[in-house]
């Protein structure tokens, strides 16, 4: 009897496996919004090979000498429009702005070679951009995996970098993941964000979007066209961004930018970075760190920031998460304003 549970139980295993790994290689039409230029929308094309979209807000009034360049989150994700509306304010301070979708992102040119999606990549695409217009320092605004892209950059490039502004960053990479453990101090009352989890999930263990990963991360092919995957990526943002704010109904309705490749083998490359901590070790460069009240970042990731960059200040952002900027916008805008202008 026990022979025959075995046999059945190894024959359904198998089944559910064959199943799996079938529906797995069947394409799939997602009902997902796909980005569509903007009447701002211009291309760089870099010598890196990259295509990339940007939008410029020229600098109004007595122009400051060093422009102000958006790094977004992800690595994956986009120019919110909202992102273009808050930070273009700046703008009125005197500051040419402007705002980027990465590689493989957004209104940006996909890459057929998806090994090349790495974080050295992101990097030498943004030398590239600097280096393009012609300006002898920048100041950089980095959001989460977007904060961990100024880092790697300032790494190599501090004689180029002003000042740095971070909002809500995501790990220094390559990550020390022992810092998850450190507490944050009671007096800055950090409140736990909606948990997705459980709406992310079924996306997450889909058979096409796992294989679709597989492929990706194991074997550097595409087993699904950018479009397609790309639409799985932006459907698990309609849930997990539901966290990224303090209160739900606040969550900014996805534009379609998502880049699911990029997603999928830029952190791939985390491991095999030169650590940029060493060379930091003594910047002067000037930095402000913003936290949301309810960011899901762990505040260990927050504070290696301000242990990094000894020249910093720290700006709490009361009823706001991950997404600063949809929540407390006018807020947001007049913390970097005074950051940059004091």
């Amino acid at each position: 009897m026990k022979k025959r549970i075995l046999k059945f139980t190894k024959w359904t295993i198998l089944i559910c496996l064959i199943a799996f790994i079938v529906k797995g290689c069947i394409p799939t039409k997602l009902d997902m919004p796909s980005i569509k230029p903007r009447t701002t929308t211009q291309y760089w094309n870099l010598p890196t090979g990259s295509k990339i979209a940007y939008t410029h807000i020229a600098g109004k009034g007595e122009k400051k000498p060093y422009p102000i360049i958006y790094l977004h989150g992800g690595p994956g994700g986009y120019v919110y429009t909202k992102n273009i509306e808050t930070l273009g304010k700046l703008s009125s301070l005197g500051y040419d702005v402007y705002l980027y979708d990465q590689v493989g992102c957004g209104l940006s040119e996909r890459l057929e070679d998806v090994s090349e999606y790495t974080a050295v990549r992101h990097v030498k695409d943004l030398e590239a951009i600097i280096k393009l217009l012609g300006s002898e320092k920048v100041i950089l605004v980095g959001q989460s995996w977007g904060g961990s892209l100024a880092t790697l950059y300032a790494a190599d490039n501090s004689n180029k970098v002003d000042r740095i502004v971070f909002t809500c960053p995501g790990a220094i990479k390559p990550a020390n993941e022992a810092l998850e453990k450190i507490k944050a101090p009671d007096s800055l009352n950090l409140k736990e964000p909606y948990n997705p989890n459980a709406k992310i999930l079924p996306i997450v263990l889909d058979p096409r979007y796992v294989s679709i990963g597989v492929w990706s991360r194991f074997f550097g092919k595409k087993l699904a066209s950018d479009e397609e995957a790309d639409a799985y990526l932006t459907k698990m943002a309609n849930a997990f961004t539901k966290g990224l704010v303090s209160n739900p109904a606040n969550v900014l309705k996805e534009e379609g930018g998502a880049g699911s490749y990029c997603n999928l083998n830029t952190s791939v490359s985390y491991g095999s970075l030169e650590d940029p901590r060493t060379k930091l070790k003594n910047s002067k460069i000037p930095v402000l760190v913003m936290k949301g009240q309810y960011d899901n970042i762990d505040w260990g990731y927050t504070k290696e920031y301000l242990d990094l960059f000894n020249n910093n200040q720290f700006k709490l952002i009361p009823n706001a998460g991950h997404q600063i900027f949809a929540e407390q916008a006018e807020l947001y805008t007049k913390t970097i304003g005074d950051f940059l202008t004091k």
